[in-house]
């Protein structure tokens, strides 16, 4: 008998799996494609909080999340056996000009009440590890962001899962009595779009590389809108892209090109190194680029967890972990913005 079916296993349905299989649920998770399939298979993995100013529901909520990821997914991996690659290393920014300076100096400041002592956010005056250069010789550090192996996490879940009495099929089951979780990405979104009428996603297609280049115990780097993030097994992560027009969702071209060149810019380095794996895929956006966590909109008696554009990996486990206390307990503590009724 099964309690719960997550329809998707990517890093949102596999999350809220497993919270599900903590508490004891019988879980299924169903996906034609397997585990990790889209989206959630990528190779950058950057878990990075928003710049601590005009503060919101949305960004005290990744906040928390991030803060908790350590916890979460090192229980994870020690239920798995499965190294998921999460560390928290910090993240390394150049400030290149007077504005940006004095705006660093403002988040500096409001870090101080907003993160309440639980992460920093400082300006310093050493690139640390890296040859990065900075026009005012200064740079930002966060000690919150962190970084994850995105396919490597997906896989420590489902084990873990696994572990749990969870069950993986590829084909739909039949059980009137279990509760549906949908986790399906830019598909269901796309369904909702047209059986709604409603705008309530685009699907924004990211390219990516992945170099040979050991620098695993690094804080990653965000620079010129690239982020550089350093895996623990000896790569370097360069991306992503965001394009909202495309012909092919998961083919690389000219795009990656141009990125890969302004990364190199950036880190002269990697000038010597040629790309190991080019990647590209759809991630799903919602119109107010918010989570959409909830009562399914078109769904009668389902549960909707999808978007976080970006900030998904940071952001699933307290998404997960809300929408099953919804699910299990009745307990209603999603933010108004997550809402489906208020994404489209």
């Amino acid at each position: 008998m099964v309690d719960l079916i997550v329809r998707g296993a990517g890093v949102l349905g596999l999350t809220v799996a497993w919270e599900a299989a903590k508490r004891g649920l019988k879980v299924c998770i169903l996906d034609p494609n397997g585990i990790a399939s889209m989206a959630s298979g990528g190779i950058v993995g950057a878990l990075a909080p928003h710049v601590p100013e005009n503060w919101n529901s949305k960004k005290q909520f990744q906040f928390q999340s991030l803060v908790n990821s350590e916890k979460f997914w090192n229980n994870v991996d020690l239920v798995s056996g499965v190294n998921s690659g999460y560390a928290r290393l910090g993240r390394l920014q150049p400030i290149d000009d007077e504005k940006a300076l004095l705006l660093a100096q403002n988040r500096q400041e409001s870090s101080q009440h907003l993160w309440r002592g639980l992460a920093k956010w400082q300006i310093i005056d050493s690139s640390g590890p890296w040859a990065i250069a900075s026009k005012t010789k200064k740079w930002v550090f966060d000690n919150l962001s962190a970084r994850i192996n995105p396919r490597d996490a997906c896989f420590s879940l489902a084990r873990a899962i696994e572990k749990h009495g969870g069950l993986f099929e590829t084909q739909p089951i039949r059980n009137l009595n279990a509760k549906t979780v949908w986790a399906t990405g830019v598909h269901d979104l796309d369904r909702i779009s047209k059986l709604t009428k409603t705008k309530f996603r685009t699907a924004v297609k990211g390219q990516a590389a992945l170099f040979s280049f050991k620098c695993m115990d690094y804080p990653q780097v965000f620079a010129k809108s690239v982020h550089f993030v350093p895996h623990s097994n000896g790569t370097l992560a360069v991306g992503s892209t965001s394009e909202n027009e495309f012909s092919s969702p998961n083919a690389t071209d000219e795009g990656l090109d141009r990125l890969i060149e302004d990364s190199r810019s950036i880190i002269p380095e990697l000038r010597k190194h040629q790309p190991i794996k080019r990647w590209a895929d759809v991630r799903p956006r919602s119109e107010s680029r918010a989570p959409i966590v909830g009562k399914h909109p078109i769904m009668d008696g389902d549960y909707i967890i999808n978007g976080g554009f970006k900030i998904g990996f940071g952001m699933a486990p307290e998404l997960a972990s809300v929408l099953i206390s919804l699910i299990c307990d009745g307990v209603d503590k999603i933010p108004e913005a997550f809402r489906p009724k208020n994404i489209g």
